[in-house]
């Protein structure tokens, strides 16, 4: 039989010390970019959006892939683009990131979710958000280690 796969992640992760830097007015072209960089290491990107410090990512990876180096990689190459592209001349993003691992049938919830980003977080902080997420996922966590 042949190998046979579909994995989908959703990535979340923000800026360092949670700084709104992140600018309306050249987000989509960061999310674009980084859709592009998940292609360029091999993955799929469904859906890459955020707010002004943080960035949600639906992506499908092969097995062989490491989440590690992927997002370490999407980091690196996110990082220079900000620095060259904006006025963000010392962006960075934080150490660390969530994963979550998504089910083809809620793949398109997940989507829409990422897509509502901006609308979301008027209502709700991103630790908020977060605190939540990992609720639901049942990841067990130190609040004092969150943003």
């Amino acid at each position: 039989m042949s190998t046979y796969f579909k994995l989908h992640y959703h990535i979340v992760f923000g800026t360092k010390n949670r700084v709104a830097c992140l600018d309306k007015s050249w987000r989509p072209m960061l999310w674009e970019y980084m859709g592009g960089t998940i292609r360029g290491l091999g993955g799929v990107p469904h859906g890459v959006g955020g707010y002004n410090d943080h960035v949600h990512l639906l992506i499908d990876l092969k097995p062989t892939q490491v989440i590690t180096d992927v997002v370490r990689e999407l980091k690196k190459a996110s990082t220079e683009w900000v620095r060259q592209h904006t006025r963000e001349k010392t962006f960075q993003w934080q150490e660390g990131y969530g994963v979550f691992t998504v089910g083809w049938r809620e793949r398109d919830a997940i989507k829409a979710y990422i897509a509502g980003q901006e609308d979301h977080h008027r209502h709700k902080s991103f630790r908020e958000e977060l605190i939540h997420m990992l609720n639901e996922a049942g990841v067990e966590f130190d609040p004092n280690y969150l943003p």
